[in-house]
């Protein structure tokens, strides 16, 4: 894999995906983010097994192809590089090097095909909803999240789908919050789904007031 991109193009969602990896890990991979190139669009994926985050950028050039990189060296060097710099990455032989102007580094890989992706499930209908109404559910019932619980069910926010409402709710078992808001459109069939305690917080993190619909 061949790649040539500007820093600001990489910087920002390669911070967004470092943010889910977690420092101390079980499996030496897990600390890696996985670079994967196709037609100049560059997919940065971070996970810890529980979630997983993928985000695209756009690349000035190179050739298809994708690896594994330590990620929070790879953000190191990323914020060490002057403002407007161009990085030019190279992998081969197990490692990935990186020029801009005179700086060069050299960082070990792991296979791309070793990297854990989570399954997800499709459904057959979209739901679409602004990112101030869901980040209201999370800010009105997340802080009755349990914490490292036993009951892993407890540590996160249950979203269900009822008709042409959203609703989320969270217990840690002495404490229940309940949220419910409307949706543009009927959603179809009740679902329900648990998103796990470090989901919550991360996307409360990125949505905003202002922001374009989130689709799920």
């Amino acid at each position: 894999m061949k790649l040539l991109i500007e820093r600001e193009q990489l910087l920002t969602p390669l911070n967004t995906v470092t943010s889910v990896v977690e420092r101390r890990q079980t499996l030496p991979i897990l600390a890696n983010v996985l670079m994967q190139l196709e037609n100049n669009i560059l997919t940065l994926v971070g996970t810890d097994l529980e979630v997983e985050t993928s985000i695209q950028t756009t690349a000035l050039s190179g050739s298809d192809g994708q690896c594994t990189v330590t990620a929070r060296k790879l953000l190191d060097i990323c914020r060490a590089l002057p403002e407007n710099a161009t990085l030019e990455f190279s992998a081969e032989g197990g490692k990935l090097k990186i020029k801009s102007g005179p700086s060069r580094f050299s960082l070990q890989t792991l296979p791309a095909a070793d990297f854990p992706r989570l399954e997800t499930e499709t459904w057959e209908e979209r739901v679409r909803l602004e990112q101030s109404a869901l980040r209201g559910l999370f800010d009105k019932t997340a802080f009755s999240m349990a914490q490292q619980d036993v009951r892993y069910f407890l540590n996160g926010v249950l979203i269900e789908l009822d008709g042409d409402a959203i609703i989320s709710v969270a217990t840690d078992g002495h404490r229940l919050a309940r949220s419910r808001t409307k949706l543009a459109s009927t959603a179809g069939a009740p679902r329900q789904v648990i998103v796990p305690r470090k989901a919550v917080l991360e996307l409360s993190r990125f949505l905003t007031e202002a922001g374009d619909e989130i689709t799920f």
